[in-house]
Parts: structure tokens; C-alpha cells; sequence
């Protein structure tokens, strides 16, 4: 008797692990596809607004499954005495900056993916400019 009541807990606490799992939400990856190096906006638009949104406020498609709610990207200079903090947005973006706030690198690290689309060095530099000074021009929208 013992036994079968140990056995039956067992089959429920496994049944609610199971559904407690599905519950999650997935976050699926940003696939890393072909955009222009010129256009900040259109590498905003791509790669960052699932998470940040197409506005940069914090409220894209993807930000409900994240563990922590993606940055408002429009107010980085407000938030930092009202310079921008250009520096800091160029390493976060290639990877050379942690973010406490994204928790467990929800983020993608770009500098290391838009090798596979560009054509050299110098271009993976002038897409993480143009990305930079395209979140630049969104500060306090």
C-alpha cells in the first residue's frame, strides 16, 4: 500500500514537472540574416525590435519570454546624465560589455554573428556603428 501511494506521488509530481515545462515560454532565435551595413535602421529593425520592439521601448514580440524585460532603449541618455553612452552601446552590442539586466545572455551577442554576413572586419565595425548611432537617434522618443 505504502508503495503504491509513493509510486502514485511519484507519477504526479513527473506529470507536473511535465506541464510546469510546457508552461514556459520558448525564445526563439533571431535568425541572422542579410541586411545592409548602411542602414542602422534596418539592422534595428531586424535583429533588436523582437525583443526591444520597433520603437526601442522594451516591448517587442519576444519580450514576454525573456526573464528579464528587454532595455527601453529611447531613454539611455536620459538614464545616464543626459550624455549618451555611446561607448557602452558599441562593446554591449559586440559583445565586449555585460549586461546585468539581460540575466542569462538573452541578448545575441551581434559582433560575433555578423561576421557570417559580412564581408570582412571592417564591415562588422560599420554595422555595429550604424547600429549604435541608429539607437543614438531614438534617445527620448
Amino acid at each position: 500500500m505504502a508503495s503504491r501511494v509513493v509510486t502514485l506521488l511519484m507519477i504526479a509530481f513527473v506529470l507536473f514537472a511535465c506541464v510546469a515545462a510546457n508552461a514556459q515560454p520558448t525564445i526563439k532565435k533571431v535568425p541572422v540574416t542579410s541586411t545592409s551595413a548602411a542602414s542602422g535602421h534596418e539592422m534595428f529593425k531586424t535583429y533588436c525590435s523582437p525583443c526591444h520592439g520597433l520603437d526601442g521601448k522594451g516591448t517587442g514580440p519576444a519580450a514576454a519570454a525573456l526573464k528579464k524585460q528587454p532595455a527601453n532603449l529611447t531613454e539611455l541618455t536620459a538614464r545616464n546624465g543626459g550624455k549618451f553612452p555611446e561607448l557602452k552601446v558599441f562593446a554591449t552590442i559586440k559583445g565586449d560589455a555585460d549586461v546585468t539586466a539581460h540575466g542569462s545572455k538573452d541578448m545575441p551577442v551581434w559582433g560575433s554573428l555578423f561576421p557570417s554576413i559580412s564581408s570582412g572586419q571592417g564591415e562588422v565595425q560599420l554595422r555595429i556603428s550604424n547600429l549604435t548611432d541608429y539607437v543614438k537617434s531614438i534617445q527620448g522618443k
